[in-house]
């Protein structure tokens, strides 16, 4: 597809795709594909993170969707799950989020949701972009005779979200529980204190005040360190770093070590496993997961079924097989008896009930599982050639698996979002892994220039 990457619309704020015009085109899309007959009054609701573009693309969005006849609920400022849950609870026939998650505040895009609160199938995403690719302000004729759609807010969006997960944390208490929260800026800024607070945690919080342009700054999920400082200074049992739209979650234990999305899978696995709520015996994850994950389910008895990239890869591998529960190191984690989508707040959630139930503390639960050296570089492209087209880059990569061997893996892939390569090395030996990892680096940015070079 042209448009739509791993997950969803995403590139630079008012620049194509990511335009006024463009989210208004991809409103009536939306409602085309989604909402076939005209003759049955439909809603759509749209949640926004905190960057300075959310509203100018929730307003041309918004109208575009009302002037297709649809009925268009704003949720405002939420998590990126909070959109799928409300798409279930509102009756809607779709659900979009603006939001560009953990890029930084100059990109924004969209994430839909289907009337069930998954993410669209490849099929589904495919029509809405032909659909969008084809169309134009003109379309918009062809829908006079339809009656414009209201568009009004949805007030306790936030509070509706919040008694969902306090529903499903049930009994537990987190009284006498010290944590962290690094809100990122972004859009669990606000309801991720509010949760734990309401279930008796003393919380810290960090990069609360979204100002438009704050948003994943030196914060966040991709800056653990700043939760693990934090932890440390408190003598806090344990931090949580929130991404943008607060889909993803990383942890940080009380030594102030920032705990991998796969030694959360592994020890969350197993606790479900032992309480007999893993379905199928089996956990979904994609191909960025540590060796060292596949080992600790193996000695458990529990099946690993490898995705794709995304966690729309993995959550609908979940529901293919009808399993429960699955993820990506990077830490959205998926609970499908509970949610339709990665859930930042949720998964920490159930990470507090495992540390409350064991009485024991995030790094002895997380110790349990030996990870592989690993590194993973990510730098700019000019293009993104096919790597099959790059004859010697190839050859190299042959070496390197026989290299490697049993004990390792490599793993090369363009970002689907950005115009960024990533080179991922795995073996038990780090002094292997660092050294495949920059020759293959450099191989890769120097095959790709010079295909741009002969292209030109």
């Amino acid at each position: 597809m042209k448009l739509f990457g791993t997950d969803g619309i995403r590139g630079r704020a008012n620049a194509y795709p990511i335009t006024p015009e463009m989210a208004l085109r991809c409103g009536r899309s939306i409602a085309t594909v989604l909402n076939p007959s005209a003759h049955i009054p439909q809603r759509v609701v749209i949640g926004k993170d905190t960057r300075v573009s959310g509203t100018m693309l929730e307003a041309a969005l918004a109208s575009g969707l009302s002037a297709a006849g649809v009925e268009v609920i704003l949720a405002g400022v939420v998590p990126t799950p909070a959109i799928a849950h409300l798409t279930i609870t509102q009756s809607c026939a779709a659900g979009v989020m603006i939001t560009a998650s953990h890029n930084p505040y100059e990109d924004n895009g969209w994430k839909i949701f289907g009337s069930d609160g998954y993410k669209l199938n490849d099929d589904l995403e495919q029509a809405v972009e032909n659909d969008l690719l084809s169309s134009s302000t003109a379309a918009f004729d062809d829908a006079s005779h339809v009656s414009v759609g209201r568009i009004a807010p949805l007030m306790d969006a936030s509070e509706q979200y919040i008694h969902h997960l306090t529903k499903v944390a049930g009994s537990l208490s987190l009284k006498g529980l010290k944590m962290v929260i690094d809100a990122g800026n972004g859009a669990g800024h606000h309801v991720a204190p509010e949760i734990f607070r309401r279930l008796g945690a003393e919380v810290i919080l960090a990069h609360a005040e979204p100002n438009g342009t704050n948003i994943n700054q030196d914060c966040g999920a991709l800056y653990p360190e700043i939760a693990a400082n934090l932890v440390k200074q408190h003598g806090a049992d344990l931090g949580l770093s929130l991404d943008g739209d607060a889909d993803r979650a990383i942890f940080t234990d009380a030594h102030g070590s920032p705990v991998s999305g796969d030694r959360i899978m592994a020890l969350i696995a197993r606790a479900l496993h032992q309480r007999g709520e893993l379905r199928g015996n089996a956990i979904a994850v994609t191909v960025m997961s540590n060796l060292g994950l596949h080992a600790a389910m193996k000695a458990e008895g529990i099946r690993v079924i490898t995705t794709g990239v995304g966690d729309r890869q993995v959550i609908e591998a979940l529901r293919e097989h009808h399993h429960s529960f699955g993820g990506e190191n990077s830490g959205h984690l998926i609970f499908a008896d509970h949610a339709t989508t990665g859930d930042g707040i949720l998964s920490a959630l159930q990470v507090l009930r495992l540390l409350k139930d064991s009485g024991q503390s995030l790094n002895e639960l997380a110790g349990s599982m030996e990870e592989f050296p690993q590194a993973l570089k990510s730098f700019a492209v000019p293009a993104k050639p096919p790597l099959s087209s790059l004859t010697n880059f190839t050859k190299l990569l042959a070496e390197a698996d026989a290299a490697l061997g049993d004990s390792g893996r490599q793993l090369i892939r363009y970002s689907g979002t950005e115009n960024k390569a990533r080179v991922m090395v795995e073996h038990r030996d780090a002094d292997v892994v660092a050294h495949w990892t920059e020759k293959l680096s450099s191989a890769l940015l120097d095959a790709i220039t010079q295909h741009s070079t002969m292209s030109a």
